[in-house]
C-alpha cells in the first residue's frame, strides 16, 4: 500500500538531522568518505558520450547499504531527464520568454516524474547563472538576464521537481557565465554587484527549499568556486543557513583535496579524484578535521532519508515521453513564442489563403533542439519547422530551399504566397565547450558574434523584399541581432530552441492556432557596443554592476527592443494603476483589457525606480510579472507584489543590506520601455515598514 506523499520543505529535511547524526556515528572515516564520492569513471563518462549518450542512466555517488543510506542518483538537465530518451521541452531561455511561474512549475513536476522512473532522485538542472553578455554559449540553459526573473523562474523550477521528492540541485555557484574560459578565467566583481546582480537568484532558489548546489568550474576572486570558502561555507552554508549538500561540477570542479574539503564541498562528481583514498589521508594527517567530514555526511544523508522516506511511490517507464508531458512540452513551446515585428498584421497568414509556401535556410528540415552539451536530451522524436507547416497545412504547397543559391530562393520567393526563413544557430554556433587536459568535446561554445550568419543576412536581404508576406523565424538561445535585415522582412518571430514539438509551435504561430504571448527575456541592441565587452578565452574578467537593459537605461541608449517586448495578435490596454505599501510589500493593480478580436496572453510587469537615489542604482529593475489570459473583451485586475527586501542596496562599508529612506518610482506595464509602462511612486519617508 502506497502510503501519503509528505512535502519535503526544509523544516521536514531537518526533522531528520538526528537520525542523519546517529547513522553517521556509526560509521567508519572510509564509510563517510565514501558517502562524498562519485562512482563514474571518466573513462565511462567519455565512453557515454562516444557510444551512447552522456548520463543515459543516473549517474550515482555514495550511498551505504549496512546504514540503509541511498545512493545520490545525479540526471542532469535543464531541456529535460537527460538519461534515456525522455521529453525534451523547450530551453531554459525559451521558458524564460513565457514568464509564467505556474508553467515552469508544471514542467518540474514532469521532469521530476521522468527522473523517477528513469531510477534517479536528483536533477543537476536548475540552471540560473547570469548572462554578462549574451554570447555566453550556455546562455540557452537560464531564463533571461534579469537576476529577479532568474530567481523567480527557477524556484518555480524547484518547487516543481521537489513535490515530486527528486532533489532539486541549483548551478552553478557562481559567476559561472564563460564557455570557453570557463576553466581558468577568475572573475572579478565588486561587492555590490556580487550581492546585488549575481547572488540574489541563488538565494531565491535556496529560500524556496533548494536541497542541492553544484559547484562552477570557474574562479571567482582567484579561488576555484570548487574550493571557495567565501561562497561555499560563509554565504551559502552560514549566511543563508543551506541545509542541503553541494556537489562539484563533473570532473574537473574540484583541484585541490584538502582546500575543497575545508571550503565546504560536501561530494565529488562524477567520479572520485581528490577525496576518497586522498581525502582519509587528508583527515589523518590532520589537514582536514573528522569534523568536517561528519558535517558533510550528515548533510548527505539526511537530504538523501528525508526525499527517499517521502513516499514510496513507483514510477512506471510509461510516464517517460508520455503523451500528458509531449503536451505540457508543446504548450510551452507555443506560449514561448515571441513576436517581435509585425507589419501590417501580415501575421498570422491565413490558411485558405496560402496555397504555395516556401520555407528557406539551412534549419528549416533540423531536428534543432539546443546544443550538445551536458544539457542534450534525447527524445523519441523531434518535430521540424518544415515538418510542423506540412503537418498544419495538408492541402497546401509547402516548397523547402536551403538558400544556398540566393537567386533560386528569390525566384521562388516570387511565386508563393508566403515566405519563411527559419535562421539562427544550432549546436556548431553555440552551447558547452569541454577543452582540458582530459577531453576536448567541441560543442559549440560562446558566441563571436551575435548577429546571424552572414549566407542568411543576404539571404534575407535579397529574397525578403520580393513577397511582402515574409516573415523571419529565429532559432537560437540568446539575444539576436536584427538591424542589419529588419527592414527586409515583414515580420519577425523568436522560437528560440523550442524542445520536440518545436515545429508544430512555429506552424501553429504562423498560421494563427497559437497568439504569440511570449516576452523577450532579455534586451535587443541596436548595435553590440552597447552590451558589456568580454574577452571569451580572458585568464581573468571584471563583472561590472550594469548590464542588458539596467545598462542602457542608465546610459540613455534606446535599444532597438526592450526587455519585456512581444507583440500579439490582439491589442491589450493597461489602465487605473494603483500603487501602495501593504504588510512589508510594495503593491502595484492594474486593469488589463483585451481590446482586440482574439483571445490572448498577456505578461505584466512590475519596476521599480530610484531616480531620488543618493548612491548609484539603476534606472529601474524588475520586481515582478504574471502572465494573464484574457478572451476578446474580457477585461481583469491584475495584482503584483513585493516585499520591501527586494529593493534593498547592499553597502559594501557595513557589510549589510540597507534600505533607503526615500521616495521611490514603480511602473507597470507590459515591457521596460518607459513608453509600455505606468509610473507612479511610494514613499519610505518616515515610513515604519
Amino acid at each position: 500500500m502506497s502510503k501519503q506523499k509528505v512535502k519535503v520543505n526544509k523544516q521536514h529535511r531537518l526533522s531528520y538531522t538526528e537520525k542523519a547524526k546517529a547513522i553517521v556515528k556509526q560509521m567508519t572515516l572510509e564509510e563517510k568518505v565514501y558517502l562524498m564520492s562519485g562512482k563514474v569513471s571518466m573513462e565511462q563518462m567519455l565512453d557515454d558520450f562516444a557510444q551512447r549518450h552522456y548520463n543515459w542512466i543516473p549517474y550515482p555517488a555514495g550511498g551505504n547499504e549496512r546504514q540503509g543510506v541511498p545512493e545520490m542518483k545525479f540526471v542532469d538537465g535543464p531541456r529535460g531527464a537527460v538519461s534515456g530518451n525522455s521529453t525534451c521541452f523547450p530551453v531554459s531561455m525559451s521558458r524564460g520568454a513565457t514568464f509564467d511561474k505556474d508553467l515552469e512549475k508544471r514542467i518540474g513536476n514532469a521532469i521530476a516524474k521522468e527522473i523517477r522512473a528513469h531510477g534517479g532522485n536528483l536533477f543537476g538542472g536548475v540552471c540560473i547563472n547570469l548572462p554578462y553578455n549574451p554570447g555566453w554559449g550556455r546562455s540557452q540553459e537560464v531564463y533571461g538576464e534579469d537576476s529577479f526573473q532568474l530567481g523567480a523562474m527557477g524556484s518555480s523550477l524547484v518547487k516543481g521537481i521537489q513535490e515530486e521528492n527528486v532533489i532539486a540541485c541549483v548551478k552553478h555557484f557562481a559567476f559561472n557565465s564563460m564557455e570557453l574560459a570557463r576553466f581558468k578565467v577568475s572573475v572579478l566583481a565588486d561587492k555590490r554587484t556580487e550581492r546585488e546582480v549575481y547572488l540574489p537568484h541563488f538565494k531565491d532558489c535556496i529560500d524556496a527549499g533548494a536541497a542541492s548546489v553544484m559547484s562552477a568550474y570557474n574562479l571567482y576572486q582567484g579561488t576555484h568556486c570548487g574550493h571557495n570558502d567565501y561562497l561555499l561555507n560563509q554565504v551559502l552554508k552560514d549566511e543563508w543557513d543551506f541545509d542541503g549538500f553541494v556537489i562539484s561540477d563533473f570532473a574537473w570542479g574540484i583541484k585541490d583535496t584538502v582546500e575543497a574539503a575545508n571550503a565546504g564541498m560536501d561530494i565529488e562528481m562524477c567520479h572520485t579524484k581528490f577525496f576518497g583514498d586522498k581525502l582519509v589521508e587528508a583527515v589523518r594527517s590532520g589537514q582536514v578535521s573528522e569534523e568536517k567530514i561528519d558535517e558533510a555526511a550528515i548533510r548527505i544523508v539526511r537530504t538523501l532519508l528525508a526525499f527517499t522516506k517521502a513516499d514510496n511511490k513507483n514510477y512506471s517507464k510509461d510516464v517517460i515521453a508520455s503523451k500528458e508531458h509531449i503536451a505540457l512540452s508543446l504548450e510551452t513551446a507555443e506560449k514561448s513564442m515571441t513576436l517581435m515585428k509585425n507589419e501590417h498584421q501580415v501575421l498570422p497568414f491565413s490558411k485558405a489563403d496560402t496555397k504555395r509556401i516556401a520555407v528557406i535556410g539551412d534549419l528549416v528540415n533540423k531536428g534543432n533542439i539546443g546544443d550538445h552539451g551536458s544539457s542534450r536530451v534525447f527524445p523519441p522524436y523531434i518535430v521540424s519547422p518544415l515538418a510542423g507547416i506540412k503537418d498544419l497545412l495538408p492541402n497546401t504547397e509547402v516548397f523547402f530551399d536551403n538558400g544556398e543559391d540566393v537567386e533560386k530562393a528569390k525566384n521562388l520567393a516570387k511565386t508563393v504566397d508566403a515566405v519563411v526563413f527559419i535562421v539562427g544557430y544550432d549546436h556548431d554556433d553555440e552551447g558547452e565547450s569541454i577543452t582540458n587536459e582530459d577531453a576536448d568535446l567541441q560543442a559549440g561554445g560562446d558566441r563571436k558574434n551575435l548577429g546571424l550568419h552572414d549566407k542568411d543576412i543576404e539571404l534575407i536581404k535579397t529574397v525578403g523584399p520580393v513577397n511582402k508576406n515574409s516573415v523571419a523565424v529565429l532559432i537560437g538561445g540568446n539575444m539576436i541581432m536584427i538591424e542589419e535585415w529588419k527592414k527586409d522582412v515583414s515580420a519577425i518571430l523568436m522560437a528560440y530552441y523550442p524542445g520536440m514539438e518545436g515545429g508544430t509551435a512555429i506552424a501553429k504561430t504562423l498560421f494563427g492556432d497559437v497568439n504569440p504571448g511570449g516576452k523577450l527575456p532579455f534586451i535587443v541592441p541596436v548595435s553590440e557596443s552597447h552590451l558589456p565587452k568580454v574577452d571569451w578565452n580572458a585568464n581573468e574578467i571584471k563583472y561590472e554592476y550594469y548590464h542588458g537593459y539596467t545598462k542602457l537605461d542608465k546610459e540613455g541608449i534606446e535599444p532597438s527592443l526592450p526587455f519585456g517586448f512581444g507583440l500579439s495578435y490582439t491589442n491589450f490596454t493597461i489602465s487605473n494603476a494603483s500603487f501602495e505599501l501593504m504588510n512589508g510589500n510594495i503593491v502595484a493593480t492594474c486593469e488589463v483589457e483585451n481590446t482586440g478580436e482574439l483571445a490572448g496572453d498577456e505578461v505584466v510587469q512590475m519596476y521599480i525606480g530610484f531616480s531620488n537615489s543618493k548612491i548609484d542604482r539603476p534606472v529601474k529593475v524588475l520586481r515582478g510579472f504574471e502572465r494573464i489570459t484574457l478572451e476578446s473583451g474580457q477585461k481583469s485586475t491584475v495584482e503584483i507584489s513585493c516585499p520591501i527586501e527586494k529593493i534593498k542596496w547592499f553597502n559594501p562599508d557595513t557589510n549589510q543590506w540597507e534600505l533607503e529612506d526615500i521616495d521611490y518610482d514603480v511602473y507597470i506595464g507590459n515591457s521596460s520601455a518607459e513608453k509600455d509602462l505606468i509610473r507612479g511612486s511610494f514613499s519610505l519617508v518616515g515610513n515604519q515598514i
